[in-house]
């Protein structure tokens, strides 16, 4: 089969968010290409320790993409061009500049699923939807997931620092809200520790059918949960829809430069006494989102760090 190759220019800071974004305009799959130094997890797992020099991080970050020859390349970069678009009113993504190329005959669309295996976030078990649960991990909580319809995967150390801290408050009967909910597995979590009802929220309509193949694959029924499609930061129709000091829990996994003016908005849907769960902070912007966070009125009751990310936890007093 053959492919057409796509590269967007865009920043490194922002790749993720990026990437989250092409898969809900269509596109399975990206390579980056980056000057980021590796870190000692990623050394660890490639089995090195001291590697070759490498250029001077300079900020930037190239993400291939690969469509097929006969596909409707104009309408799909349409439609790409459109989300980054959007994507721009809330962040900086860089240039954002698509280049085509050539390349050879490769199965790119199922190629990457070699590199999203089982694994664990503590005691929870975070499966691909096309793998079985051993039969040693049979009593072992889990979450099915299928990271080809949206961004979310629980492999982000983002996302992992949110489902710790959700695993730390949610109570039976919590009422949580999931802004930017993507793949929705933090409100599957969130249902799993026993949150009654989950609510989220995302700016493409493609979360709806992500969402919902994702929490049937976990048992979760449709009265659990309700997928809205809105910017909550702006739009007063979605902020009334989700409804005010209704819920125990926000759970927000966005970058820092959304969660800023998420922030102030997002405390009126918070009951007195909820819990604030933000993430997808890289360490240098920790100051910036928890200045936002006291500023919003808020106590800060925990910062929690793995990797180069970081999570704030606070509560409406």
């Amino acid at each position: 089969m053959k492919w057409k190759k796509f590269t967007l220019k865009t920043l490194a800071e922002a790749e993720d968010i990026v990437i989250a974004t092409l898969a809900e305009a269509g596109i399975e799959g990206a390579e980056i290409e980056d000057k980021v130094p590796l870190t000692q997890a990623d050394k660890e797992q490639m089995f090195v320790d001291i590697l070759p020099d490498a250029p001077d991080n300079d900020g930037i970050a190239y993400l291939n993409f690969y469509l097929e020859e006969d596909a409707d390349t104009d309408e799909i970069l349409k439609n790409v061009r459109e989300a980054l678009d959007d994507l721009k009113e809330f962040m900086d993504i860089g240039e954002a500049t698509i280049e085509e190329s050539e390349t050879e005959d490769k199965d790119w669309i199922n190629n990457w699923k070699q590199y999203f295996k089982q694994f664990y976030v503590d005691d929870l078990l975070i499966i691909p939807s096309w793998e079985e649960v051993k039969p040693e991990d049979e009593g072992r909580m889990n979450i099915h997931i299928d990271p080809g319809t949206a961004f979310g995967t629980g492999m982000h150390e983002t996302t992992q620092l949110c489902i710790r801290q959700l695993k730390k408050y949610v109570k039976p009967g919590t009422q949580m809200l999931d802004v930017g909910c993507g793949s929705g597995i933090l409100s599957i979590a969130g249902i799993k520790f026993g949150a009654d009802h989950a609510v989220m929220t995302d700016l493409d309509p493609c979360a709806i059918s992500a969402t919902k193949e994702n929490t049937e694959g976990n048992g979760i029924t449709p009265d659990q949960y309700e997928v809205m499609i809105g910017n909550i930061i702006d739009d007063r129709a979605v902020q009334d829809q989700v409804g005010y000091e209704k819920y125990d829990i926000v759970a927000a996994n966005i970058l820092a430069d959304v969660l800023v003016p998420l922030t102030p908005v997002i405390i009126h849907q918070l009951k007195k006494g909820g819990i604030y769960i933000t993430s997808g902070i890289i360490d240098e912007k920790e100051p910036v989102v928890v200045d936002a966070v006291k500023q919003a009125g808020l106590t800060v009751l925990e910062v929690t760090r793995q990797g180069e990310w970081v999570s704030v936890t606070a509560r409406k007093d």
